[in-house]
């Protein structure tokens, strides 16, 4: 890791704390055991598989927290280069636009500067993660029926950072010797989404080209 690298990480410049797992409890063990099979330089598409009789929406309650404290800190790492001058719309090159609703403020969906709809997005996935009736943390307390709905727009959501990181901030990232770091996150990432099935391949098409050669 670059030492521009190393200083962005210890200043840890997410937006906000990160959502952390209690010690004792199952999904703390779940993430001890993606973490693991992670750092034990397994290949992605193995360690993202659901590991032997545990639950999915458990598996993907661990995932979908982590992918969010992750790439809220990628995106931490480049936000002082993506402002509402250089990127007066939230989008992924000049095909995708990418528009923010949340039945809130903005009922219907509207067009924003790339660090306005970041910082909502984030707030917003920040709010459905600490919400106990959507991602319960007491064991024995179901998820809802609604669980994977929000957890696959989250995720899509989630890969939207990913599309206006690569295609508009990718220089930045290089240059702070974050590339590697970068990638190796996606690809986690993206073999975990592909797992599962959870986004639309319409969803996928702004980052095919890049993610055939990286993932395949």
């Amino acid at each position: 890791m670059s030492m521009a690298l190393k200083q962005v990480f210890n200043k840890d410049r997410t937006f906000r704390p990160k959502r952390k797992f209690e010690p004792g409890t199952q999904r703390f063990e779940l993430h001890k055991k993606a973490q693991a099979s992670l750092n034990a330089g397994l290949d992605l598409k193995h360690a993202v598989q659901l590991p032997h009789g545990e639950d999915l929406n458990d598996w993907v309650a661990v995932h979908v927290v982590d992918f969010f404290n992750r790439i809220n800190l990628i995106y931490g790492t480049i936000n002082d280069s993506c402002t509402d001058q250089t990127c007066p719309i939230m989008s992924g090159g000049p095909k995708y636009e990418y528009r923010w609703q949340d039945e809130q403020k903005y009922k219907k969906p509207t067009a924003l500067p790339a660090p306005k709809y970041m910082s909502l997005l984030m707030d917003w996935i920040e709010v459905q993660i600490n919400n106990e009736h959507i991602f319960p943390t007491n064991v024995g307390t179901p998820f809802p029926k609604t669980f994977m709905q929000v957890a696959k727009k989250i995720l899509s959501r989630l890969f939207r950072v990913f599309v206006h990181v690569y295609i508009h901030h990718f220089d930045r990232v290089s240059q702070m010797g974050a590339e590697a770091h970068v990638n190796t996150c996606y690809k986690h990432f993206y073999n975990f989404v592909t797992e599962f099935n959870l986004i639309d391949h319409k969803e996928l098409e702004p980052l095919k080209e890049m993610t055939s050669r990286m993932c395949h």
